[in-house]
């Protein structure tokens, strides 16, 4: 394959495909778009982007027939930021209370999201929601099934919110067999109502998807947007095999070994191979465009090898993710892309391949990555800002070209570092820690003040 297997720190990924004149950018036909979204799954937690022990041979020949971004971030190092930014194709500051994953139960986990939850409005807004509703005007019939995460109430419901069918569970994670969280609340819904079920819920969400596939087979005028945020590998830790395990309590919830993750994976894994098949068999291959990607950075036991650190940070390994976009004679296959990129780019990229309008007055914050890679132009540089607060703690992040720094604040105590990402991708010098140049306290200045302008620039409407 045109991969390695291991992907040495300081060999970063690189090469980006040429050719494909603008005069060509997409065909007129709109595709069908299948985007899969993992649940805390590492970047090197497949076997294209470096898996040293997890086979994942449907995801990679997925990879061998598309192009892999593999230079891209989630815009939070959690799951309900990243998806708010997807879902919306902005960055999750602008809608209020979503810079944290909102907790089991409900749970509020900082000020703005108290404020929020105490009125019920902590969610995504249906009149915020923007890459299925501009589909759904756009002529796409919208489906999704897995993990929501954007609210319990029954105002932030996926039908509100421009799909026409959901089957899934509302908050951050359930027991894979029981399809329950650690709370009291019913959370596994179809619609607008709680169902039980049996079954291993990677298993259940494939059986919806293949399910929506052939019904959208008998309307092939109709072009489909099919949104797939599994829960694997997200915790609690459990594979296939584990059905006769007891249920996981409060103090084993999050714990979990690498082998019950690796099953785990090649569960996912074949779910993908799933889809492919049938998209095959109903000869709509060559008619959509399949997206895989995950949230964010996986915490342990998931690997985000070789970028630094874990889920819940600002280093790269909290915020790095994997991308794979295959689209039949419209993006190169067997290529890789090392422009910098976030998931949120891929709403816009969505929507223009659907040729799909934005409502009035609304702006992206994302780019067109297939734009880009089309025309063949050389990779540019990006300015990219993160801040991510649960409890006390604050964290912001600014990507200016190379150049990144790092804030965290907590009760008082600030910790700050700065990489130039050419020469240390993965974060092991702090720029800070010796005594500053001229040119460093310029630089550390500069960006600080680039911060505190997004800041105002994103602040909530609500």
């Amino acid at each position: 394959m045109f991969y390695k297997i291991y992907l040495p720190c300081l060999s970063l990924l690189s090469g980006i495909c040429a050719g494909f004149p603008l005069s060509s950018l997409y065909s007129n036909e709109k595709p069908n778009v299948i985007l899969i979204l993992a649940d805390d799954m590492g970047y090197a937690d497949i076997s294209s982007f470096g898996a040293p022990d997890i086979k994942t041979p449907r995801i990679d020949a997925l990879a061998a027939e598309g192009i892999r971004f593999t230079n891209a971030y989630a815009m939070g190092p959690e799951c309900t930021p990243s998806r708010t930014a997807l879902l919306t194709g902005r960055y999750p500051q602008r809608v209020g209370g979503m810079e944290c994953a909102i907790g089991t139960g409900n749970v509020w986990r900082y000020d703005d999201a108290i404020r929020l939850a105490r009125s019920g409005e902590l969610g995504l807004p249906a009149d915020m929601a923007v890459l299925a509703p501009a589909l759904k005007k756009a002529g796409y019939h919208n489906g999704v099934f897995g993990k929501w995460h954007l609210g319990y109430e029954p105002e932030f419901s996926p039908l509100l919110q421009g799909f026409d069918e959901f089957i899934g569970f509302l908050g951050g994670n359930v027991d894979y067999f029981r399809h329950n969280e650690l709370s009291e609340l019913d959370v596994y819904y179809s619609g607008t109502e709680p169902i039980a079920r049996e079954g291993y819920l990677t298993d259940l969400i494939t059986a919806d998807a293949l399910r929506f596939l052939e019904g959208r087979a008998k309307e092939p005028d109709v072009p489909f947007f099919l949104y797939l945020p599994h829960a694997a590998p997200h915790f609690p830790f459990q594979s296939p095999d584990d059905a006769s395990l007891p249920a996981p309590d409060a103090e084993n919830w999050t714990k979990g070994s690498r082998e019950t993750y690796l099953k785990m994976m090649e569960s996912l894994d074949a779910s993908v191979g799933s889809l492919l098949d049938a998209l095959a068999e109903h000869g709509l291959s060559e008619k959509t465009l399949f997206i895989f990607a995950s949230d964010h950075g996986a915490m342990a036991p998931g690997l985000n090898t070789p970028w630094r650190d874990f889920k819940g940070t600002l280093f790269e390994g909290g915020i790095r993710t994997p991308i794979i976009a295959r689209w039949p004679g419209q993006l190169p296959s067997g290529s890789s892309s090392s422009q910098v990129a976030t998931l949120m780019d891929l709403t816009r990229s969505i929507l223009n391949a659907a040729g799909a309008r934005l409502p009035q007055g609304v702006t992206l914050d994302g780019d067109d990555l297939f734009k880009h890679i089309k025309s063949g132009a050389p990779d540019y540089s990006r300015k990219l800002f993160w801040r991510y607060r649960r409890d006390e703690t604050t964290w912001q992040a600014v990507r200016d070209g190379d150049g990144k720094y790092i804030r965290r604040s907590e009760a008082g105590n600030v910790e700050e570092w700065l990489f130039d990402l050419a020469k240390d991708p993965c974060e092991t010098h702090n720029q800070l820690e010796k005594p500053l140049s001229e040119d460093h306290s310029k630089r550390i200045e500069q960006l600080r003040k680039q911060l505190t302008k997004w800041e105002e620039k994103v602040a909530p409407v609500r």
